[in-house]
């Protein structure tokens, strides 16, 4: 009998531990940073969304970010009230309550309507930029990449004087996923315009997986479109592309600005830690 209680003590301690180790935040959390979220794909209404958005919340409460940016597809199948409530209000009550503000851009399944809605802070505009401290954030439209918009962007990065230049939209640049892939007609419309003026950081979702992107021309790409649905096991194996990537359960990024650093964390649906990492403003992370 003693035994199987210092047996079972000691799976009791291991659980423990293992679950600390899980929830261990990597982040630095220094004075005055930019602290954000980054979620895409996510609006289904559906439980997994819902225990993301609390995990979320309760990383939030060791990691207070101000800020969540939408990489796109936020409402799925449809734009009535009753989408918006159950598939963005509920699950993301207790952010919104703590004054946590949405910054979104659409996808292949949003609908440009979305734009005026008052928590989406999209201002009834497709594309548009905000700043925050240090970093100035630039929310694309990459299902309907008109001249007027790329027009929009190059002038609005080329008058930028922020330290870090953030971009993000729905369709990866690049991607390992099986379904999709690289968006390669977009990537020769943009990435030109994000070298020529210094975009350090891109995110993306569409592809129902998370992807950290080895650098490309000195700039990292997130692809994060696993917050609400998931293509399990999709990423190609062995990838050229991929420096971590992870397909077995949901997934959001918390990320931490301070001066000319980038710190990131990739936490799963279960509180586990599956990327994280530090990205120097003067060279990309490798």
């Amino acid at each position: 009998m003693q035994a199987l209680r210092r047996f079972v003590l000691c799976v009791v301690v291991t659980a423990i531990t293992a679950s600390l180790y899980a929830w261990q935040l990597t982040l630095p959390l220094e004075p005055g940073s930019v602290r954000f979220a980054a979620i895409g794909d996510m609006g289904t209404g559906e439980r997994p969304q819902y225990e993301l958005a609390a995990r979320m919340e309760s990383f939030r409460q060791t990691f207070p970010f101000d800020f969540v940016i939408t990489l796109g597809d936020n409402i799925y199948g449809g734009n009535d009230e009753i989408d918006f409530h159950t598939k963005f209000e509920l699950p993301y009550a207790p952010l919104l309550k703590a004054g946590v503000k949405f910054y979104a851009s659409l996808g292949n399944h949003d609908s440009p309507s979305q734009s005026l809605y008052k928590p989406f802070n999209m201002n009834g505009e497709q594309y548009y930029t905000f700043k925050k401290g240090n970093a100035q954030f630039f929310a694309l439209d990459s299902g309907y990449m008109r001249p007027k918009e790329l027009t929009w962007l190059e002038d609005a990065l080329k008058k930028s004087d922020a330290d870090w230049k953030i971009c993000y939209f729905h369709h990866p640049l690049y991607s390992s996923g099986g379904f999709h892939g690289s968006a390669t007609e977009l990537r020769g419309i943009l990435e030109p315009l994000f070298v020529t003026y210094g975009v350090q950081v891109v995110f993306a979702g569409h592809e129902h997986v998370y992807e950290r992107v080895k650098p490309q021309r000195g700039i990292t790409h997130f692809v994060e479109g696993a917050s609400g649905q998931l293509r399990k096991g999709d990423l190609r194996k062995g990838s050229a592309l991929t420096a971590v990537g992870y397909d077995q359960d949901l997934s959001f990024i918390l990320v931490e600005i301070a001066g000319d650093t980038l710190s990131f964390q990739t936490v799963s649906r279960t509180g586990k830690t599956v990327d994280s990492g530090v990205i120097p403003r003067s060279a990309p992370i490798q």
